[in-house]
C-alpha cells in the first residue's frame, strides 16, 4: 500500500462505476438538441426537492450564485448586514458582497461552526439575515438559530454547499431557512462535472422570483421583470446529477462507516475528528482532524502517497481583499482552528484497509514528534 496513491477524491473510480449511466444521460441530452433550462433541469429540480422534503428547487450556475440569488429574492442589499461565519469557502462571503450587503463575522466554536451564543451581540438595526455554513457536513444548532431569527425578524439562509444528505433531528439540511443554497461543485457529495448549484425553498413566491433572477430577470421570453443574472444549471449537469442523486444516501452511508473507522483509530492517538461526536447526522463531506504540526504531518503523508488538504488555511476576514476591513477584530477560536486542521482522504471508494494505513502513518508521525 506504501507505493499506492490514496486520493482525497477518486473521480476516476467513480467514472468507471457509473460510466454507462452517465453516457446514457449525456446521449439523452445530445439527442434532445436542448441544452439550457429544459426537461432534464426540471426533472432534477423535482427529484432533489423531493429528496430533501422541500417544495421547490431552482437550479443555478453555482453555489455562490445560489446564495446571491437567494439574497436578491429576499431584497437583501445595499446598507444591509448579513451575519455569517469566518470559516468557509470564500464564495459564502462573495455572495453577500455581490448584493451590496456587509458581511458581519461571528467567531466559531471548536468544530468550526458559527458560535450561535455570540450572534445576538452582533445584531444591529441593519442586520437583515443570518447565513450559517454547515461546515464539512456538520449541522449548526438550528433550533437556537431559528429562535434568534424569529426574535429579531431576520431571514435565515442556509449555506448547505457541503451538506447534501446531512440532517438535523431527522430533517435534511437546506430546508430550514427561508431560502437555502447548495453547490454541486465536483468535489461535493452530490457533484456534477463542472459548476452547478441550487436554491431550495418552500415559498412559491420566492421560487418564482429566483427563477426569474437566474434567467436575466425574465418572466417570459424577452420580458424582463427584474434585474437578473445569467445563472442557469445546464441540461448536461442536471442529467448527471440525476444519476448521482440515486446513490447519494448509499455513498453517504459509506462515508460514515469510514469516518467511524477513522474515529476509532485516531481516538487512541488523542487526535480529534471534527464532527465525530455526531456521525449519524453528518455526510462527512470532508474528514477533518485537529492536530499539532499540521503542515509537517501533511508533508509526511505525502511522502507515503497519501493526499491531504486544508479547508481552509485562512479565515475569510484575513483574506487579502478584506484584511484591512477586519484587521482589528479578534477571532481567536477560528484563527486557532484553521491553523490546526487537516483534511484526510474520504470518499465512497476508499477502503477500510486504506483508512487503517493512513492512521498507522499518523501514529508513526505522532511517535516521532513526542
Amino acid at each position: 500500500m506504501k507505493n499506492q496513491l490514496i486520493r482525497l477524491n477518486n473521480f476516476n473510480k467513480e467514472i468507471k462505476v457509473y460510466h454507462n449511466e452517465y453516457i446514457k444521460q449525456i446521449n439523452k441530452v445530445l439527442n434532445s438538441g436542448w441544452f439550457i433550462l429544459g426537461s432534464q433541469v426540471e426533472k432534477f429540480e423535482k427529484e432533489f426537492a423531493k429528496y430533501l422534503g422541500a417544495k421547490y428547487c431552482i437550479g443555478v450556475g453555482n453555489g455562490l450564485e445560489a446564495i446571491q440569488v437567494s439574497f436578491m429574492a429576499l431584497g437583501v442589499g445595499k446598507d444591509d448586514e448579513v451575519i455569517t461565519t469566518p470559516v468557509s469557502a470564500v464564495a459564502t462571503v462573495l455572495a453577500i458582497i455581490a448584493v451590496g450587503a456587509k458581511p458581519v463575522f461571528v467567531d466559531t466554536d471548536e468544530n468550526g461552526l458559527i458560535n450561535i451564543d455570540l450572534i445576538e451581540d452582533s445584531i444591529t438595526k441593519k442586520t437583515k439575515a443570518i447565513l450559517p455554513v454547515h461546515l464539512y457536513g456538520q449541522a449548526v444548532n438550528l433550533d437556537k438559530l431559528i429562535s434568534i431569527c424569529k426574535k429579531y425578524k431576520l431571514f435565515l439562509v442556509e449555506d448547505a454547499a457541503q451538506a447534501h444528505g446531512s440532517t438535523f433531528k431527522g430533517k435534511k439540511l437546506g430546508t430550514f431557512g427561508k431560502v437555502n443554497a447548495f453547490s454541486f461543485y465536483p468535489t461535493k457529495n452530490l457533484g456534477c462535472f463542472g459548476d452547478g448549484g441550487a436554491i431550495v425553498t418552500n415559498s412559491g413566491k420566492l421560487a418564482k422570483i429566483c427563477r426569474q433572477i437566474r434567467d436575466y430577470g425574465q418572466e417570459e421570453k424577452y420580458i424582463h421583470k427584474k434585474y437578473g443574472l445569467n445563472s442557469r444549471l445546464d441540461e448536461l449537469q442536471a442529467a448527471i446529477l440525476q444519476v448521482k442523486l440515486k446513490y447519494l444516501d448509499k455513498n453517504n452511508k459509506k462515508r460514515r462507516v469510514l469516518a467511524k473507522r477513522y474515529l476509532n483509530n485516531l481516538s487512541k492517538l488523542n487526535i480529534r475528528v471534527i464532527g465525530g461526536d455526531n456521525i449519524s447526522d453528518n455526510n462527512f463531506h470532508l474528514l477533518v482532524i485537529r492536530v499539532k504540526d499540521r503542515d509537517k504531518l501533511g508533508s509526511c503523508l505525502k511522502l507515503d502517497g497519501i493526499e491531504s488538504g486544508v479547508h481552509y488555511p485562512l479565515i475569510i476576514p484575513d483574506q487579502p481583499f478584506l484584511k484591512d476591513t477586519y484587521k482589528d477584530i479578534p477571532f481567536p477560536v477560528s484563527r486557532k482552528f484553521v491553523k490546526d486542521i487537516l483534511s484526510l482522504p474520504i470518499n465512497s471508494y476508499l477502503k477500510l484497509a486504506e483508512v487503517d494505513y493512513i492512521c498507522e502513518v499518523i501514529s508513526e508521525f505522532e511517535q516521532k514528534i513526542d
